[in-house]
């Protein structure tokens, strides 16, 4: 294994190219919330072999130096409305979806899949902490990394608490329970996978949360790898 790739923490190698992420996800490995832990702690708590993952890193093409993708180089107000406008947007409007269909598979399907009503009330917890979330970091924490990044980290505040620190480090909790609660919904979900005799909402509905868990993960990946750290680093506060 390339030992100097091993210890490079997960999330500064998604940071750095977006398309690992893919790679991440394909061995189960936590990008976003365990974006801190090096290539070789994440394959050992996925259990997976590290030379696999690597051979699958070096893999991908040579990323364009020159794509505007490279969210690392955008400034903070480009990338706190690209949060706002891609990923909340997106919470928003895929979870009243996904209720409606779980509703229904629990009126159709409920009797032989009595595991609906769970899946289906823990999805509903999780959908209303995910909007609560969204709101504090839209009202509190956003509009004062704006002006952090206005004033260069110099000045007065004109929020009532003068780092960035302490309501990066409570996002992140939340983040934390964010991702526990979705990973008890792939266990209970198999991995969303349907039944045999499921029907085509179910297969639908499944395959959305399956693409909300994926959105989820690039949400907090990019607020905990890239926006956070350099809101921080803005105000000289090492991660």
């Amino acid at each position: 294994m390339n030992e100097s790739l091993g210890e490079i923490a997960v999330g500064k190698i998604v940071a750095a190219d977006f398309r690992t992420a893919g790679v991440f996800e394909q061995f189960g490995i936590d990008f976003c919330c365990g974006g801190r832990q090096s290539v070789a702690e994440a394959c050992e708590a996925a259990a997976v072999d590290p030379e696999v993952v690597v051979e699958a890193l070096r893999a991908l093409p040579p990323a364009d130096a020159h794509d505007d993708s490279h969210v690392t180089r955008w400034p903070l107000d480009r990338l706190i409305d690209h949060i706002v406008t891609t990923h909340h947007t997106y919470v928003r409007s895929a979870l009243p979806t996904i209720a409606r269909h779980l509703s229904k598979l629990i009126r159709v399907h409920g009797s032989r899949h009595p595991e609906l009503a769970w899946i289906a009330a823990s999805f509903d917890e999780l959908g209303r902490d995910l909007l609560q979330h969204v709101v504090k970091e839209e009202r509190i924490l956003f509009p004062f990394i704006r002006e952090i990044a206005a004033r260069d980290g110099n000045g007065r505040s004109a929020v009532p608490f003068e780092t960035v620190e302490n309501p990066i480090r409570v996002m992140e909790q939340e983040h934390r329970d964010a991702g526990d609660a979705i990973r008890l919904i792939r266990a209970m979900t198999s991995g969303y996978t349907p039944p045999p005799d499921g029907c085509t909402t179910y297969r639908v509905c499944f395959e959305e949360m399956a693409a909300f868990e994926r959105d989820l993960h690039r949400h907090v990946h990019l607020e905990e790898n890239v926006l956070f750290p350099a809101a921080l680093a803005r105000q000289g506060l090492a991660r």
